[in-house]
């Protein structure tokens, strides 16, 4: 709730400072006078400045006035939204399914701002193929491209392999052009690009028919 100014008979003081609705000063005037002044023009006197002396108040439509200004509270309540870490974690051989799958929850996170964490975790003998890490962050760098860019290189630690993504300063345009609803473009990078191995299979197609 924004908070609400004085207006009119709650204006304490005998005398304010008046600007009127064009933003013109006016002058000192007695309260009540200015009170009167506003009540002839169907409009109300508010107290904008009440720390000094004497306070400034100004002639304008209130209701008017607030609703202004509790939409600019809102929207600037939005833009201080939290940006949250989220993590994510994969196996040196997770299925393309499970992959897939993944990959759409981090692409949910960047639509609401926030931040991934993808973790790579090895089990036992897959401490000796942590090149198969890589490949999983390298396939994520790749396929995020388009909404998200990677903090830093991919940090190892113990039988971990991570990194973090951001997503891009203009994601809410991008995810504008890519759909008509942030949930389409979850799909949308999967329906750009085509299957690599249904790729390969057609090109195979087509060598043997000639």
């Amino acid at each position: 709730m924004v908070p609400k100014e004085r207006i009119n008979e709650q204006i304490s003081s005998p005398k304010v400072r008046v600007i009127d609705p064009e933003g013109k000063q006016i002058g000192i005037m007695n309260t009540r006078d200015a009170i009167r002044k506003a009540e002839e023009l169907d409009l109300d006197l508010v107290e904008i400045s009440p720390s000094t002396d004497p306070p400034v108040c100004r002639i304008l439509d209130f209701s008017k006035y607030y609703f202004q200004k509790e939409k600019k509270a809102k929207e600037a309540r939005k833009k201080q939204h939290e940006i949250e870490i989220k993590e994510i974690k994969f196996g040196p051989n997770t299925e393309e399914h499970d992959y897939n799958f993944k990959k759409n929850n981090a692409i949910k996170f960047f639509i609401q701002h926030n931040k991934v964490k993808f973790t790579v975790r090895f089990r036992g003998r897959q401490m000796a193929h942590k090149e198969l890490g890589f490949n999983v962050l390298e396939k994520l760098r790749t396929d995020l491209a388009h909404l998200a860019d990677v903090d830093s290189e991919p940090v190892a630690e113990r039988n971990l392999l991570s990194f973090i993504m951001t997503p891009k300063k203009d994601i809410d345009r991008i995810l504008e052009q890519l759909s008509s609803s942030p949930e389409e473009a979850v799909a949308a990078p999967e329906a750009a690009a085509p299957d690599a191995t249904q790729e390969k299979a057609e090109q195979d197609q087509k060598a043997s028919r000639t």
